[in-house]
């Protein structure tokens, strides 16, 4: 694995735990959330920039907002009682798979 991907994995985990810290702010009125979200979305920013002077702003984001989506529905699911219903669960899929094609069959992604 490429130091590129694992600085979009690390951009991607301190984005899915600012965004996950988001939802225990209530609108920024308590103090450990906010701070957890504001220091996580700068994280995440700085280790994306680190992917982007090599790999295509597209296909990142395109990386980034997939994997970020499923892990947010999931712990949305798993640590807020969010029910999922099946559409949700096949638009998951369908995410899942875009990101699984682009990483495998594109040729635009510098391995």
């Amino acid at each position: 694995m490429s130091w590129n991907y694992v600085y979009l994995l690390v951009a991607i985990l301190f984005e899915v735990l600012a965004t996950t810290a988001l939802k225990e702010t209530h609108g920024f009125t308590r103090l450990v959330p906010s701070l957890v979200t504001v220091a996580g979305y700068a994280l995440a920013f700085y280790f994306l920039s680190l992917t982007l002077r090599v790999m295509p702003v597209g296909i990142v984001y395109a990386l980034w907002s997939g994997v970020g989506i499923v892990l947010v529905t999931a712990i949305g699911w798993a640590w807020f009682r969010q029910a999922l219903d099946l559409p949700a669960l096949v638009g998951i899929g369908l995410i899942m798979a875009g990101v699984a094609v682009i990483n495998l069959f594109s040729r635009t992604v510098v391995h």
